[in-house]
């Protein structure tokens, strides 16, 4: 037994979210839901799509200038910023975003190269017979030469400078390179350079050649890496490759010395499998390969859907019980909509099961990163009134919004926020734009020594939800940090009142720790006194126990088994207000059924839980 302190598990959960059979990335409202939605489950990291078919999902200058399309043609994200919007919905609800760049050195799906190759030909992967190289249906262009590789870190290092997010990731084709490929003439003169004239051997599995070409790709991952550190050392590089046993082989992903040379904050194999003997093996294999030695940046990659498939609530409990026995550090799900097929089920077993406690991703050490916004609702007392105002029955972010049309008197609203942290903070406002609002609302945003205005046009739909108003710094306190009001209100207009929100500004306070006990410790403390669904369950063979006293108390927690016969005692004695959690081990027990009883003065309370070996 081993007595664990109540704080966040450091746990990587996350899930990519994809435009392939998932609606979730196609409007701003399916957005602000599944945030909403992966926020209260406690996933702590999202990678969302931005690069697929050879086109960017956002607005991209560089596509803009090299393809004159900046955005993926024909589709939901023509005449929208998504990446702009999911980055504000995940961040008010706690969780990092790390874009993820999808086709990575693929240019399209089987169109013989696509748009990109039709304008660089020279940038083309072709195989030892001149043909272009063609893997699984995918077109691709050569990882090696070094304008496609410029091409790939524009695009990267765009996001990187022109969102908050908190930093990208590749995977099982960034870095890639199929093993068939390599004979392009970019690629030739470089392999010539390097080996007295020689020409790259015929075979492909050609050992040396393979290493060649693998280390190739290990120097682009570098030159990625320096790339991303550049513009902070807590801006994330993830990658997400096929397992070492299969991908070194036939994507020359060396993931192995991405591993070793510490290359990665976090690198998460894609161990897609249908059963657990399958499923333990390559967690085993990949383990051995590469996990052992980087520990703190493995995660698991986990099919939760795919086509028809979709995840059995048994099996993955399994899988996630093998990896935390393992030592792995989290995992990721391939993908969103897994988790809510069925009414949520999968997203809700994992709440109640493997989610309970809060955990920030391995990568902050124990930090957390992104905080929770705070969030003042023109109802509440923080919103102090002047003037006449009246709620109005449209839909804001909580309820009703306010609105007056009173162009005589003063009217406005100020919003006060607690401030435990001193820094650069992000300031918005949530728009309900109406034809009937007013195009002159004035917004002032305060901070410790000035203020600004701007003013906002209420009807211009394109500012629906969440709207940025300014950043301002501010100091530990309740400053009053926002007010709008009626000074240029139109006759014959409304000014609208909804919730405004504070995000601490990361790029401009990067040095601002937030400790895990003061960002996510409430002052009431537990609101019951109540015993946890043990987590995993089933397990084998430790499972953690937990529970919540409501006052200092004399406790016994036990378990037994279905006869009712005592099979360990965990704690006697008594324990302070609070959480508290057991680890249990149950290697001496046989596979089934037991029951694990917590004793107070407060009451008694027994839960079920499953042994399976």
């Amino acid at each position: 037994m081993q007595l664990l302190y109540a704080q966040e598990k450091s746990e990587l959960r996350a899930v990519w979210l994809t435009n392939v059979d998932s609606n979730v990335l196609f409007s701003d409202q399916t957005i602000a839901d599944a945030m909403d939605y992966l926020g209260s489950i406690g996933v702590n990291v999202v990678f969302p799509v931005v690069y697929n078919k050879g086109y960017t999902l956002y607005p991209s200058a560089t596509m803009s200038r090299l393809f004159s399309a900046p955005v993926l043609p024909n589709s939901p994200f023509v005449g929208r910023d998504f990446l702009r919007r999911l980055v504000i919905e995940a961040h008010r609800n706690g969780m990092e975003v790390i874009p993820w760049f999808e086709f990575g050195f693929s240019t399209s799906y089987s169109l013989s190269g696509g748009h990109i190759l039709a304008k660089f030909p020279g940038w083309t992967l072709k195989d030892v017979n001149g043909n272009l190289v063609v893997d699984n249906g995918f077109d691709w262009m050569s990882a090696v030469n070094p304008d496609a590789q410029n091409f790939i870190l524009s695009l990267m290092t765009e996001v990187l400078d022109n969102y908050d997010v908190d930093g990208v990731q590749g995977d099982d084709r960034l870095p890639a390179l199929p093993v068939e490929g390599g004979y392009d003439s970019a690629t030739v003169q470089i392999y010539k350079s390097e080996n007295g004239g020689q020409l790259p051997p015929t075979n492909n599995f050609d050992a040396a050649w393979m290493k060649w070409r693998a280390d190739k790709l290990t120097q682009f991952l570098t030159r990625l890496r320096d790339s991303v550190k550049a513009r902070g050392n807590d801006v994330i590089l993830s990658v997400a490759p096929t397992p070492y046993y299969w991908g070194y082989r036939e994507l020359l992903q060396d993931s192995k010395s991405w591993a070793q040379q510490g290359l990665v904050d976090n690198l998460i194999p894609q161990l897609y499998q249908y059963n657990i003997s399958d499923f333990n093996y390559a967690l085993n294999t990949t383990w051995n390969d590469v996990g052992q030695y980087n520990s703190k940046v493995f995660a698991s990659g986990i099919l939760a859907r795919v086509g028809s498939y979709i995840v059995d609530t048994l099996f993955l409990g399994q899988m996630l019980t093998a990896t935390r026995t393992k030592g792995v550090k989290g995992e990721c799900f391939f993908f969103y909509e897994g988790l809510r097929a069925n009414n949520d089920r999968v997203g809700n077993f994992l709440k109640r099961n493997f989610y309970q406690l809060s955990a920030v991703p391995p990568h902050r050490d124990g930090k957390r990163w992104i905080q929770r916004a705070q969030i003042i609702n023109e109802t509440d007392d923080p919103a102090a009134k002047i003037g006449s105002w009246s709620s109005y029955p449209m839909k804001g972010f909580q309820g009703a919004i306010y609105r007056t049309d009173d162009t005589v008197y003063q009217a406005s609203i100020r919003y006060s926020f607690q401030v435990s942290q001193a820094g650069y903070y992000d300031v918005f406002a949530f728009m309900t734009p109406n034809t009937i609002w007013t195009q002159q609302a004035v917004y002032t945003v305060y901070g410790d020594k000035d203020s600004s205005g701007v003013i906002v046009d209420q009807t211009d739909l394109a500012r629906k939800g969440w709207y940025k108003i300014g950043t301002v710094y501010l100091s530990v306190g309740t400053p009053s940090v926002l007010k709008v009001d009626n000074s240029r209100l139109e006759s014959g207009k409304y000014l609208v009142a909804d919730a405004a929100m504070i995000m601490l500004n990361r790029r401009l306070s990067p040095g601002v720790q937030l400790l895990v006990e003061d960002a996510d410790a409430k002052a009431s403390g537990p609101a019951v006194f109540e015993l946890h669904n043990n987590y995993p369950n089933p397990f084998n063979p430790t499972t953690v126990i937990s529970y919540s006293l409501l006052h200092k108390n004399m406790v016994r927690l036990a378990v037994y088994d279905v006869l009712g016969r005592q099979v360990a005692l965990l704690y006697d004695g008594e324990q302070s207000v609070g959480k508290h959690e057991f680890l249990f081990d149950a290697s001496n027990l046989p596979t089934g059924v037991y029951i694990y009883q917590l004793r107070s003065g407060e009451g008694s309370q027994a839960r079920k839980m499953a042994v399976l070996k």
